[in-house]
């Protein structure tokens, strides 16, 4: 079943999520459904806040991404397409190499606007699946990134929140107008 992604301007976006106790049918159903509304909106990533739930909780897949980074799975290098699309539930993200780097990013809740974020360039996180299941996985490029990307979410931070002032500057209108629609359509729902 596709969910509705949040759009900025509403709160759960800056909530902090309640840890996943429980890895079961529901957490499954969550996952799935999780996995379809991103494949629709032709995302990598997708946190359980822009689905309006305050949730340690998002799925991330880079199947069919260019593999222009390297990775390990608790220690090994499994085949990429035997784990993803990935269930990352309680992430906890060190990160590793102090190198950032800056890249171009967007997000499912900011609809055609991008910017210039600088993140770590090599992370660690460790994080349990759908069983509750411990794991580490360390990655850099584009998996690091966008694994950041979504524990943000997951504790209130948004990727314009990363920006550095003069990059946030050049799409502060898009954000302002994205905003004004959000809280002019929230309003309307609730009349």
């Amino acid at each position: 079943m596709l969910l509705q992604i949040v759009q900025y301007g509403e709160k759960v976006l800056h909530e902090t999520g309640k840890p996943v106790t429980k890895f079961d049918a529901e957490l499954a159903e969550l996952f799935e459904n999780m996995v379809d509304t991103m494949y629709e909106a032709e995302g990598i990533g997708l946190a359980a806040q822009q689905v309006g739930l305050p949730l340690m909780f998002c799925v991330v897949d880079l199947n069919g991404c260019d593999p222009d980074f390297d990775y390990t799975l608790d220690g090994a290098k499994p085949p990429f397409d035997l784990f993803m699309p990935m269930a990352i539930a309680n992430p906890k993200v060190e990160l590793i190499k102090s190198k950032e780097l800056a890249y171009e990013e967007g997000c499912l809740s900011f609809p055609e606007i991008r910017g210039d974020v600088e993140r770590t360039d090599w992370i660690r996180c460790e994080f349990q699946d759908l069983q509750g299941n411990p794991h580490v996985i360390e990655a850099n490029g584009l998996l690091g990134r966008c694994i950041q990307h979504e524990v943000d979410h997951l504790n209130g931070i948004l990727f314009i929140d990363r920006m550095k002032k003069r990059v946030l500057k050049k799409i502060q209108p898009q954000v302002n107008q994205l905003k004004a629609k959000t809280l002019q359509n929230l309003k309307k729902a609730t009349r």
